[in-house]
């Protein structure tokens, strides 16, 4: 009998691809749920025609209110090697992934979940929804990013707060923290995550892939090497595919087409 999809992932003619975690209501993360996360991203980032990914929950209720705790019993005797590392390597498979990555948030957003959606270049909240890590109120914390990737985004000093009181935070205060990028009306985060994409892959994919790298990697590097990392990029860009069309587009006063690869190059007359 084959497994049930609890990950679904469906790619449009427009470069946006959507991936929904599919394990209504609360849309919570097993073990399964884990792989087929992992696998899906390992797809994505294979596919050329790609260039945004929007990741969202089935249903209304949550995007993901986090673990399964009914599998806990089977995997915390070696938590680690049975579980926390199945799910660091599908977060950081998101993390990884060339093109922009967009959280539409759609609902609850808890402990997991919420590790997913560090994981993701833009995050989009429902103007309902609550998000958080409630982790210590079991006794543990979260070991999936959310003590590195949190702080990245909202700085210690909170970070640090929400980490230790495991309260959850409306979504107001979530967007004036930095949490998330945008708030949307309520049942609108997909549909506004799918705006923002579209607008998006209408960009030049080279472009973007060197703009996420660059900027996640330049949270590990000193100056000099963020530098000399942005003059190689930049050499790539400048000899690139796009920016004959980019400045044809320019001076004809028309709206650019981008349609080249991430990893197309230009080629030498």
């Amino acid at each position: 009998m084959p497994d049930q999809a609890l990950v679904k992932l469906d790619i449009g003619d427009g470069g946006v691809a959507v991936l929904t975690l599919d394990n209504p209501p609360l849309n919570l993360n097993t073990l399964l749920t884990l792989k087929q996360l992992k696998d899906a991203c390992l797809h994505i980032a294979a596919d050329e025609k790609v260039r945004v990914v929007v990741i969202t929950g089935a249903g209304s209720r949550a995007f993901c209110a986090g673990s399964d705790i009914k599998e806990f019993a089977d995997v915390r005797d070696e938590v680690v090697p049975k579980k926390l590392a199945r799910e660091n390597e599908a977060f950081t498979a998101i993390e990884e992934l060339p093109m922009p990555v967009i959280a539409a948030l759609n609902g609850t957003t808890l402990g997991g979940g919420a590790e997913i959606a560090l994981a993701c270049d833009i995050r989009i909240l429902d103007e309902t929804a609550k998000i958080g890590f409630p982790e210590v109120k079991l006794g543990v914390f979260p070991g999936s990013g959310g003590v590195f990737r949190l702080p990245r985004l909202v700085g210690p000093a909170i970070a640090m707060e929400m980490l230790f009181t495991g309260e959850l935070i409306e979504a107001e205060q979530a967007r004036r923290i930095g949490l998330v990028n945008r708030i949307a009306p309520q049942g609108k985060a997909f549909e506004h995550a799918l705006e923002l994409a579209g607008l998006i892959a209408a960009r030049p994919a080279l472009a973007l892939s060197l703009i996420k790298a660059g900027v996640r990697d330049s949270l590990l590097q000193d100056t000099k090497a963020a530098t000399d990392r942005t003059l190689a990029d930049s050499h790539t860009v400048f000899t690139g595919p796009d920016i004959e069309e980019g400045m044809a587009a320019f001076f004809d006063k028309r709206p650019p087409a981008f349609t080249a690869s991430r990893i197309s190059r230009r080629k030498d007359p």
